[in-house]
């Protein structure tokens, strides 16, 4: 059965740092695009990050940008999504899942993952 499994939330001060996992099983993830998402309480889920699965592109929402990475690790069959200097508005359950890039690009997915909840709070 594919699935895809997000771990690595938690609790965590402003300006500290949490690092995401994706870790696929019954499918490979290197045929995929994968993305990033979350989901605030009475919000919109919406795109944070995503990487193509051809050239390795990056792409970032302008909020996240030059604190969020992301990276894959075929080899684990695992995304990471690096997050630092964090924000109280980063607050969300934070999803990942794999697709086209253009389904990653448009989070046209029809299922969804238990996701992993991060809260920045002091």
């Amino acid at each position: 059965q594919a699935q895809l499994v997000e771990s690595g939330g938690g609790l965590v001060q402003p300006g500290g740092s949490l690092t995401l996992s994706c870790a696929a099983s019954g499918f490979t993830l290197d045929y995929y695009a994968i993305g990033w998402f979350r989901q605030a309480p009475g919000k919109e889920r919406e795109g944070v990050s995503c990487i193509s699965r051809s050239d390795g592109s990056v792409y970032y929402r302008d909020s996240v940008k030059d604190r969020f990475t992301i990276a894959r690790d075929d080899a684990k069959n695992t995304v990471y999504l690096q997050m630092n200097s964090l924000k109280p508005e980063d607050t969300a359950v934070y999803y990942c899942n794999a697709g086209s890039l253009l389904q990653v690009m448009t989070s046209n997915f029809a299922s969804w993952g238990q996701g992993t909840q991060v809260t920045v709070s002091s």
